[in-house]
Order: structure tokens, then sequence, then C-alpha cells
């Protein structure tokens, strides 16, 4: 087989997405790649390389050199993070993206791009968001997520690229830690749970948004990449979700495992206004339909999995 490759590979989605791939497919046959270099440990698990996606002679020469096949493109900012740096999002985000889709018209490669309820703006139905609805984001974040699904619409439709992608929700794991999502706050809130007994939540108690457990956003990602391509009608930016609640129903669950966790809220503006344009649920029909979406995790197992993941992870320093 061709090998994979995927940028990122160190952020919070790659840091589960590679093991898993190597564990599918054989170590040698996954490239790793970042920006930042590996821990000791993680050196162990080659090949890696050092790539800033921006340089696309850096993307071509690793691509060329393993003789990749597909591309998981992770690397990019986050949403509050691109808030505060637009510009840099813009060139991280977009011309990353850009840069990878042009090597993989290059060399044959399909493209892996993760979207995201950012894509969507406080103009799109709240509840229930369609496949195919009214996309008018209010922030860099999300203005890049929607270029990204049309320029790889563009990439298939122009230049017959293999390019696949999932809007993603919110995303929970016990691995990375929180890396500037408006959404961080459903990690935190483990974190703070075994360490202090009480969080203050940056998001208000009555926020709802749709999210999910890392291993179901894992399989989702390797789902979509070996479905048939016959069946997909939409292949780019396919709505996913599992569970839906809010900061108070989630705290709620953490209770039943931790009797004395509190919780208190201190709501920062601007990601609650980031938090408030996305839709309050997802309809994720195309997903189920064209490629056998089907996720594992509910409220009640996710918290539970996580509570003892983390728990075992915070015990070992």
């Amino acid at each position: 087989m061709k090998r994979i490759l995927v940028t990122g590979a160190l952020g919070q989605i790659g840091s589960e997405l590679v093991p898993a791939l190597r564990e599918k497919h054989g170590s040698d046959n996954v490239v790793a790649s970042d920006i930042r270099m590996p821990a000791r440990r993680q050196e162990r698990q080659a090949p890696f390389e050092y790539v800033d996606c921006t340089a696309r002679r850096m993307i071509d020469e690793v691509v060329r050199k393993y003789e990749i096949g597909t591309i998981y493109h992770l690397a990019s900012l986050l949403s509050a993070v691109a808030e505060e740096k637009p510009h840099v999002a813009w060139d991280v985000n977009m011309g990353g993206l850009y840069r990878v889709l042009e090597v993989a018209r290059e060399n044959g490669c399909a493209v892996f791009f993760p979207s995201s309820i950012g894509a969507f703006g406080a103009s799109t139905p709240k509840d229930g968001t369609p496949q195919d609805t009214l996309q008018r984001p209010t922030t860099m974040y999300g203005v890049t997520k929607v270029a990204g699904e049309l320029l790889c619409d563009y990439y298939h439709g122009r230049f017959g690229v293999d390019t696949r992608g999932l809007r993603y929700p919110g995303l929970i794991s016990h691995v990375a830690p929180p890396g500037g999502g408006t959404t961080d706050y459903a990690v935190e809130i483990f974190y703070e749970a075994i360490r202090n007994r009480r969080y203050t939540c940056f998001l208000g108690a009555d926020t709802r948004l749709d999210m999910m457990y890392m291993p179901d956003a894992i399989k989702a990602a390797i789902d979509l990449m070996e479905a048939d391509p016959e069946r997909l009608v939409h292949r780019n930016a396919f709505n996913v979700t599992a569970v839906n609640f809010t900061p108070e129903q989630l705290a709620a669950e953490i209770g039943k495992h931790i009797p004395e966790f509190t919780i208190a809220y201190d709501v920062d503006p601007v990601r609650q206004a980031i938090a408030d344009s996305w839709p309050n649920s997802l309809d994720d029909s195309a997903a189920r339909e064209e490629w056998g979406w089907d996720p594992k995790y509910d409220l009640a197992t996710l918290v539970a999995d996580m509570l003892e993941n983390l728990e075992r992870k915070l015990a070992r320093g």
C-alpha cells in the first residue's frame, strides 16, 4: 500500500489518529509530521518529519520521499486562537490547505480535511442544522473552514483529487491537552474535576452544543477515507455528531462520579459570542446514509471513560 501522511500530528486529533492508523496499517506506513518536534517517547514511533505546511517544498519532499498516497491534513489554528491572530490563521489554515492540495494534485494523493461547526454562522438554522444550508460565519476560523470546504470541492471537481472531509463538533480527548478551541471547556472541566473538584466555565450554563468523544472522531475520519467513493454524494464537509449537552448537563454527569464536584461560571464574551454563532445541533443523516456513520459513545459512556483514562494519566504525573 501507499503510505499515509498526517500533518499537525501532535495536535488534538493527530495525537490519536496517528496511533490508530499505525495500528491498522503498520507503523512504517504512517508518517507523522508537525512544526513541533515530538517527545523522546514519540520519536521511537517513527517515521516523523518536521513539516511547515505553509512551505510547499517541504510537503512535496515528504510526499515523494515516502510515496504518500493519502494525506490527513490536520494542521491549523483553532477557533479562539484564530480570532486572536486572524492573519496568521489565514496563512496557516488556508495557505497550508492550498499547498497540500497542490502537492496532492501533482502526486495523485487523496486528502482528508477536517471542517467544523465553526463553518456555520448566526444565520444558519440553529437546530438540526442541515447538511446543505446557509454558511456565513463571523470568525476567521469559520471563514477558513468554509473556504477550505469549497477549495476541496473545487480540487475534486476540477482536478479529480479525492478530497473528503467532516464537519466536526466540539471534540473531547484525554490524550491531548486543550488547544485553544471554544469547546475546550468540555476538556478542561475533567482536569479540574479530578484535581480540584471544581471548575469555572468560560461559557454560559445553558450553552448547548454538539460534541464528540475522540475515539468516535478518529473512527469517523478513517471510515470516511475508506468508504466506497461511488456512495459519496457530498464527499466533503459531512456533518457528524454524537452527543449534545450544555456545561450544566456535563457537570451533572461528572457529579455522578465525583459527588463533591461543583461548577461556577465566568463567561468570556469572545468565546461565548463564537459559541452563540454556532448551531445548537447538527443533522448528520447524510453521513449515516452515504458511508454508514454510527457513533459509539453517549454522554454517560463518554464521561465514564474520560474520567477513568484521565485519572490514570494524571496519577502518572
